[in-house]
């Protein structure tokens, strides 16, 4: 298999105004097989969307039509949309701007690590994950990935993974209040520090009865 160089853009094109009011960017590859029948080429879109506050999708679709293949991709983006959770590196002043805490995501050999920082850093990225952190409304963050992060499909999932995770974290501020209930010895305290005099029952035996 061969792949080529040749990138297809989505409607709109990487970065440009989107579906249904939302963001989006494309990016396309094409590769070509040989089979005894002759050469045949598939086209493999990678769509993600997202409305910059807080809402990211990504899709991937392989079709032999470039058109079917980013098509499919937006739908599947479209029902792939996750919710992002987003904290503060320090005090919380004005408005959540960064990652909650480190949060890590993988595809293949791609582990993509997002790690708070800053207001005012900026995300500090390679252009896709960048891209899709800019849709997901994360505005600081630093990043850090290992593998092969040259293929752009497991590195975008990657991405896609880590933001996604940002809601799975149980952060102390989410704890729900523990209601301690008292054991009955703290709850009758008062009643049991009293002096209380002894009470001397005296137990009187029956006689015994002979039965014949």
């Amino acid at each position: 298999m061969a792949d080529d160089a040749s990138a297809a853009a989505g409607p709109g094109g990487p970065g440009g105004p989107g579906i249904g009011g939302r963001g989006g960017g494309s990016r396309g590859r094409g590769s070509k097989d040989h089979a005894r029948a002759g050469r045949w080429t598939r086209f493999k879109a990678c769509v993600a969307i997202g409305d910059y506050n807080g809402h990211v999708g990504l899709g991937v679709k392989c079709s032999k039509e470039v058109a079917t293949a980013i098509r499919g991709a937006i739908i599947l983006a479209k029902l792939s949309i996750v919710p992002v959770r987003r904290g503060y590196w320090g005090n919380k002043i004005s408005k959540p701007h960064t990652v909650p805490c480190k949060v890590t995501g993988h595809c293949g050999s791609v582990l993509v690590c997002l790690i708070p920082a800053p207001r005012g850093t900026g995300i500090v990225s390679a252009p896709v994950p960048k891209k899709l952190l800019l849709m997901a409304g994360i505005d600081d963050c630093y990043t850090s990935a290992q593998g092969c992060t040259a293929t752009l499909g497991n590195i975008a999932k990657a991405t896609f993974d880590a933001i996604s995770k940002t809601y799975s974290y149980l952060t102390p501020d989410l704890w729900k209040e523990t209601v301690f209930t008292s054991s009955p010895y703290q709850e009758f305290t008062d009643h049991l520090v009293k002096t209380h005099t002894r009470v001397f029952v005296q137990r009187i035996q029956a006689p015994a009865v002979a039965t014949t």
